[in-house]
């Protein structure tokens, strides 16, 4: 982890963004490199502010969607999203999950949760509530059962969720089928698969799996 963790701070209340602006801005280790609410812009932005953290306010998908999450992510290798005052039932918790999110930070925080929170996802930890736990637990049993035993490296410079594709494709699924699979859009697969194919420089579906075959980068 670097000296200062670089923060993307997304909010559309203003005052709460100010408030969690202001207090994150006192800590000498971290560097809120944004502080907005989400426009279309914000991907292209966040490029260009060289940020670890996401740290997205609940009522960013209250508004959008955990959609917005997912399609950040899936843009930006490396990006971490840390998301704050949300709800404590099962339901949002496993969205927020299925979506790319290392840390769910329940309404009822303090402060210092918060930015304790920031401090685990930034050391590439997860943050969980405790009652929520459980709920993971089941969530990940029922994931690991439908999804091939394999993962992948991130050698080809492939985000996470783009990681998780290359098994699927391996099987010739379809990206609705991919997309059921996985709790995505279809629509956000097919942005996946597109952009995995630029990366590593194939032509069609099966050649990125031949690419990362032949880059022995399957675990």
């Amino acid at each position: 982890m670097n000296a200062q963790v670089n923060i993307f701070l997304l909010a559309q209340n203003r005052l709460l963004l100010e408030a969690l602006a202001r207090i994150l801005r006192k800590k000498a280790e971290f560097s809120v490199t944004h502080a907005g609410a989400y426009c279309p812009e914000c991907v292209r932005i966040m490029h260009d502010s060289n940020c670890e953290v996401l740290l997205v306010d609940s009522s960013v998908t209250d508004a959008f969607g955990f959609q917005v999450v997912q399609d950040t992510l899936g843009a930006m290798a490396g990006l971490k999203a840390l998301m704050i005052g949300m709800e404590g039932d099962e339901e949002t918790f496993l969205k927020a999950v299925s979506a790319g999110a290392a840390g769910y930070v329940l309404k009822d925080a303090s402060a210092m949760d918060v930015v304790a929170a920031i401090r685990a996802v930034a050391r590439d930890e997860a943050v969980c509530p405790p009652r929520l736990c459980r709920s993971l637990f089941r969530y990940v049993a029922g994931t690991c059962s439908s999804l091939p035993n394999m993962r992948v490296k991130s050698q080809l410079g492939l985000t996470r969720r783009q990681q998780q594709l290359v098994p699927l494709l391996a099987q010739g699924l379809t990206n609705k089928e991919i997309a059921v699979q996985l709790n995505l859009s279809e629509q956000t697969v097919k942005n996946h698969i597109h952009r995995m194919l630029q990366k590593v420089g194939a032509d069609d579906r099966l050649s990125v799996v031949e690419m990362v075959k032949v880059n022995q980068v399957f675990l």
